[in-house]
């Protein structure tokens, strides 16, 4: 915790006499050379006032008055210290607050931070989805370590949370912690969204963020086109893991199903649709969304490839999915061997499925939108490229 620089003085204000004659003392403390102060509610005859020592000369009645002026001094200095432990940011504001018995009305950021992340972990599965509570922990370690690494400190206060603050913080999310420009903005909205709470209850007296924008940068989404998609279809490999990979990767671009989708993909999924065949009818973890969508032959046949894996007796899981990192580490060892040059992913698969499996083929953009489980098409374009192929498909039908 780095040292701060504290200070008390008491003076009077000789411009604001009482009726009685005497002058009102103040107490002012500093604090890396930030001052509060607030009056005392004692008063003293000018003539009865040493400025330079800051405190009353005469007989008993100063004597007391000083007696009363060092408790202040010693309680201002033991709030220092019982703040300083509590690894909490001091400065001259809450130390007088502390010395008001006001400082439980200040509000800690990642005190702040806990508490909405708490009640947002109350609702999963009542408007909130998992994944949303996940990307709000992460978001609090990030300024957790932030704040220790910057600030030397365990918690800040948000009347503390400046411009600068903001600043320092987008750049240890690009510098120290590597983040792309979008998933920096993805941060720093939801550190955003707890200023808003510090403002709309007060706690914060000036909006932080004014006058400041952050923009999401378009970039261009990893698909596979009809050609390398084939080319992993067609391949074999004699290494089981890295078969399983290939297969569940492939039934993500046949499907559009998220990572997390088809790792929770259970046999209770699974129903018939209205044309008597195989759909999946579930509900989107990240959004909680419901979607159906019918089955291909090809999903089908993993499906079938996989019905006495051990995963499918165990747990009523459809397939072998592994860890995220695992998955993902394999799956980069399935683009090397197939001679795909391209980082794949595991969205690399829901939007491989929204360009060349389905829109590719002609499925409007609507239908394409139910069976990704989002809200509207303008989620859907996000996924869904109109590649040359499908530009010249359509420029043939004018003759």
């Amino acid at each position: 915790m780095k040292r701060t620089t504290f200070s008390v003085l008491f003076y009077i204000k000789r411009a604001k006499l009482l009726k009685t004659g005497e002058a009102p003392i103040y107490c002012r403390v500093t604090v890396d050379g930030v001052r509060s102060e607030f009056a005392i509610k004692r008063s003293v005859s000018p003539d009865n006032w040493n400025a330079q020592k800051g405190k009353a000369i005469g007989g008993a009645k100063s004597k007391e008055l000083n007696h009363f002026l060092e408790h202040i001094r010693i309680k201002l200095y033991e709030h220092q210290k019982d703040i300083e432990d509590k690894g909490q940011s001091i400065t001259s504001e809450t130390l007088v607050l502390a010395y008001q018995g006001k400082l439980d009305e200040e509000k800690y950021l990642l005190e702040v931070y806990r508490e909405h992340n708490e009640n947002l972990e109350k609702l999963i599965g009542k408007g909130v989805a998992k994944l949303t509570h996940t990307r709000h922990e992460t978001s609090l370690n990030h300024l957790k370590t932030f704040l220790n690494l910057k600030y030397k400190k365990k918690d800040i206060s948000l009347r503390e949370i400046n411009n600068k603050f903001v600043s320092d913080y987008e750049v240890y999310l690009k510098g120290d912690k590597n983040c792309n420009n979008n998933t920096t903005v993805k941060y720093i909205k939801n550190f955003k969204k707890i200023v808003n709470i510090g403002v709309n209850n007060g706690w914060i007296k000036t909006n932080p963020f004014i006058g400041i924008r952050f923009k999401i940068e378009q970039t261009d989404k990893v698909f596979l086109n009809l050609e390398e998609l084939k080319r992993i279809e067609n391949k074999t490999f004699s290494i089981e893991r890295i078969e399983q990979v290939k297969d569940i990767f492939l039934f993500c671009c046949y499907t559009g199903l998220a990572f997390v989708d088809v790792k929770n993909l259970t046999d209770e999924d699974i129903v018939i649709g209205i044309n008597g065949a195989k759909w999946i009818k579930k509900h989107r973890q990240k959004t909680n969304q419901s979607f159906t969508l019918p089955l291909v032959e090809k999903a089908i046949a993993i499906i079938e490839k996989y019905s006495d894996h051990p995963c499918r007796k165990s747990n009523g899981m459809v397939l072998p999915v592994l860890s995220n990192q695992k998955m993902n580490a394999y799956l980069k060892e399935v683009a090397d061997l197939c001679g795909i040059n391209k980082n794949l992913t595991w969205h690399s698969a829901r939007h491989t499925f929204a360009t060349t499996v389905t829109l590719a083929n002609g499925i409007p953009i609507e239908i394409v939108s139910k069976m990704l489980g989002h809200s509207n098409v303008l989620m859907t374009m996000h996924y869904a490229r109109v590649t040359e192929e499908l530009m010249a498909k359509e420029m043939a039908k004018l003759g």
